[in-house]
Order: C-alpha cells, then sequence, then structure tokens
C-alpha cells in the first residue's frame, strides 16, 4: 500500500507534541506559590527564556497565536512595563541570578514593540539574568512592519538570529489570509538583517492554506530559496475555528482535503531536498552546515514551544501573557488575557494560571515522545533504564505499533521504534501510541495530514 493511501486512516486529530503532558492537560492546581518553589529549586545549569509579545500590526487569518492587533503604541508601552514588572518578580522567585544561554522572542510580532522598549527589556533581562558568551538571541519579525529602527534595535542588543514569517507569495492566497506581504519586502528585511551582521535567518512557510496548490506552494518556495535562509520551518496550517474565531472569516471550501495537503507538503520537501536542505525532524529544513542540521545529525536537537531547538537547556521560563515554562518539575503558563496577566503582576504575583507537575511515568513517555519526534526513532530498553523504569509498561503500546508497523509507518522489533522517512508526516501518530492521556476522538486538535 503506498503512504499516501493511508491518510483516511491516520488523519485524525493528534497533539503536535511540543511538550508531553500537552497543554490541555494542564490544570489550576499548579498556581504562583507551586512556581515560585519550582523556581527556588533550580541549580546551576543554564536556563532559556521565551518572551511573548502578543501584538500586531493587523491580524491573519489562519494565525493560532495568542494575539491581538493594535495600531497604537499605548497598548506596547502599557505591556513593556509589565514585562519590566514581571522579569524583576521572576529573577527575585529564583533568589539568584540564572545563567541564560538562550532568549526567544515570540508572539505575536515582537517587531511591533517600540525600540527603545527592546532595548529597555532586553537590559532588563542582562541585569537580573547572566547571559553566557554565546548566548543566542532570537527575534521572531513580520517583514512587513519591521523599520530600520528597529533593525539597528536588534543589532545592538545583541540579537544573532531571526526568523522571518513568509507564509506563501502567492497573491491569492496571501488576499485569502488577509496578509500581503511581496518578496521584495521580504528580501529587503533578510539583506538589512545580514547587512547588521545578523546571518542566521529562518522563513517560516504554511501549507493546506485557501486557493493554494502543488504549484503554487512549488512557486513559493523557489522565491524563499533566493532570501537565502539557513532553515526553514515549513507548517501545515492548523485549522481550529473554536479556538480561533477570525479562521471561521478563511474559505474553508477552497482549501485542500488531507490528499491534497500531503501532495503540497511532498512538493515542498523535493524542492528543498533537491537545493541541499537536510529534512529536519517533522517540519523543518536546514542546510547541511547549519547548527540545526548538525545537531539533528548527532541526535542533539530538542523540542519545545518554538519547536525544533538546539537549545540544550532543562528549565526554559516563559515570560509575557499566556507564556509557557518549562522546568524539571512541570510546566506552567502564564494568564492569557493581558488585563488578567496585568492585574497578577501588578498585584506582585508571578502571573501563573495553569500547568502540570511530571510523574515519573510523565518523564519517561517525553522522553520517547521527544525522541521519536526529534529523531524518529527510539530504544524503548534504553530509555527505560536511563529513567529506572521498566519498558514493559512502555510496551502497552505493541498492538498499536503491530498495526502501524503493517502500515509500513514505523519499523517495530519490540524493543525499537523507527519511522522510515517516507513516514515522517505520520510521526504524531507514532508518538501518540505512547501518550497515557491521549483519547482518539474524545479531544480537539489540529489533524496529523
Amino acid at each position: 500500500m503506498h503512504i499516501i493511501d493511508l491518510i483516511p486512516k491516520y488523519d485524525i486529530a493528534v497533539p503536535r507534541y511540543t511538550s508531553y503532558p500537552t497543554a490541555p492537560h494542564f490544570t489550576r492546581d499548579i498556581d504562583a506559590a507551586t512556581y515560585a518553589r519550582w523556581l527556588g529549586e533550580i541549580g546551576d545549569t543554564p536556563v532559556s527564556l521565551y518572551i511573548h509579545i502578543p501584538f500586531c500590526a493587523e491580524l491573519c487569518w489562519f494565525c493560532g497565536c495568542h494575539t491581538t492587533a493594535t495600531h497604537s503604541t499605548a497598548p506596547l508601552h502599557a505591556y513593556a512595563d509589565t514585562l519590566l514588572h514581571e522579569i524583576a518578580l521572576l529573577a527575585a522567585a529564583a533568589g539568584r541570578r540564572l545563567a541564560v544561554q538562550h532568549i526567544h522572542w515570540g508572539g505575536g510580532t515582537p517587531t511591533a514593540m517600540p525600540g527603545e522598549r527592546i532595548r529597555e527589556i532586553m537590559a532588563a533581562l542582562r541585569t537580573h539574568f547572566a547571559l553566557t558568551e554565546d548566548a543566542e538571541i532570537a527575534f521572531e519579525i513580520d517583514p512587513r512592519t519591521v523599520t530600520d529602527e528597529i533593525l539597528d534595535t536588534l543589532a545592538a542588543i545583541g540579537c544573532n538570529r531571526a526568523s522571518l514569517g513568509v507564509q506563501d507569495f502567492d497573491e491569492k492566497v496571501q488576499a485569502a489570509v488577509n496578509r500581503h506581504q511581496s518578496f521584495e519586502v521580504t528580501k529587503a528585511c533578510a539583506d538589512g538583517l545580514r547587512a547588521r551582521g545578523i546571518n542566521a535567518i529562518n522563513l517560516d512557510l504554511i501549507y493546506g492554506l485557501p486557493y493554494q496548490t502543488v504549484d503554487s506552494v512549488t512557486a513559493t518556495v523557489e522565491a524563499t530559496l533566493a532570501v537565502e535562509p539557513e532553515r526553514i520551518a515549513v507548517f501545515g496550517y492548523a485549522h481550529v475555528p473554536w479556538m480561533k474565531k477570525h479562521q471561521n472569516l478563511l474559505p474553508e471550501g477552497e482549501m485542500a482535503d488531507a490528499a491534497g495537503r500531503w501532495q503540497q507538503r511532498d512538493a515542498i520537501e523535493r524542492a528543498l531536498v533537491a537545493h541541499g536542505f537536510q529534512t529536519i525532524g517533522l517540519d523543518h529544513y536546514a542546510r547541511p552546515d547549519d547548527a540545526l542540521a548538525v545537531a539533528a545529525g548527532e541526535q542533539t536537537m530538542r523540542r519545545n514551544f518554538q519547536g525544533y531547538t538546539t537549545d540544550s537547556a532543562d528549565v526554559l521560563l516563559g515570560l509575557g501573557a499566556s507564556a509557557i515554562g518549562s522546568l524539571p518539575q512541570g510546566y506552567v503558563q502564564n494568564v492569557a488575557p493581558i488585563p488578567g496577566y496585568r492585574d497578577a503582576v501588578k498585584a506582585g504575583q508571578l502571573p501563573i494560571a495553569r500547568g502540570v507537575a511530571l510523574s515519573d511515568d510523565d518523564r519517561l513517555r517525553r522522553d520517547v515522545i521527544e525522541q521519536l519526534m526529534c529523531n524518529l526513532r527510539v530504544d524503548l530498553d534504553d530509555t527505560a533504564a536511563r529513567h529506572g523504569r521498566d519498558s514493559r509498561e512502555l510496551r502497552a503500546a505493541s498492538e498499536l505499533l503491530d498495526d502501524m508497523a503493517q502500515d509500513g509507518i514505523v519499523e517495530w522489533d519490540g524493543r525499537t521504534v523507527e519511522v522510515p522517512a517516507g513516514a515522517r508526516p505520520f510521526v504524531r501518530n507514532v508518538a501518540s501510541a505512547f501518550d497515557s492521556y491521549f483519547k482518539p476522538g474524545l479531544q480537539r486538535h489540529a489533524r496529523a495530514v
């Protein structure tokens, strides 16, 4: 049976596995007091920071992020004030100046923030934390709205990696999703970054949007390659209108079905591989000398809420409304609505809304799932042994794995699970076999294909 013939069977709603347990299983049992205790227990290991800026100049109708559109700088200045206060609260709860090896500014559009406030926030981070000499400082950028003043700001604060949102260059697709962005604007942004010494550039593409076809996504890839990025992320559009009401504005009848989405993804991959990019995990591509490709080859790549990363820190601290943090003890998430986030911080509280404490079984399964998502392979015996556990509890997935092996989407010998290269788009299905929380058909997630 050809892999594409398996789509009707495996195109089900499954988690993206940027965490385990996944966010729907976070509860209000984890609060600010729990987080403060966890922070106090962090050892000397370096940590990473995620800074969430939930504002954009306008809303793209496909967007699944926690963000809001604003044409005024007043909300941005107010948010910056709150963020500065939260930084101080977080550092005080940690009780010492933690070493930081990675800072990721995400959104929304981080570069929507006025330049002087970006500098102020970055200065506060350097005051309250000890950035390592080789720390990566990454920004997500909307090329349509970034200015020379902001590019100068990024260079001044030490930004050394940038992710540019592209999604699609086809004008008909852009009109349908309310994101008009020319190739020229995108190329000018990349050139402006490189002129300022910021040479590590990622581009983000999406397939499965209204009016996209195999020919149109292939044309977008060709244009994207002319920008000469080091990495390209290729995400399948997640249609979740029950969560993001603005997605109802999209012409759903003009979206490809699962088989069409598969063909779009396959066309993009073939074009990138033909131009020398290596496939990375589920949905990333990188030049062979890029650090992510090297990490993937050495099996040291990790996966977190920002996707695939070379960041090896075991602690990720989230700052800003809706931001999620990951610690050895569990996960925490900040209050998502900006007023509630602001009020908590103003009251001198860590703005935690919910989270989950990890059990030993969670840690084992998280390790298994992360290895599958990153390396497409896991040795159950070796992994269980590292956790001081018996691998027999993982073999409860045997019946599912046997069925998947019959279909050819895994190679399974009773000890090791490996996803063949041609079945990579089904890796989330394979990972779900080890998810003790997952109940097929009872939970809402983006579809696998």
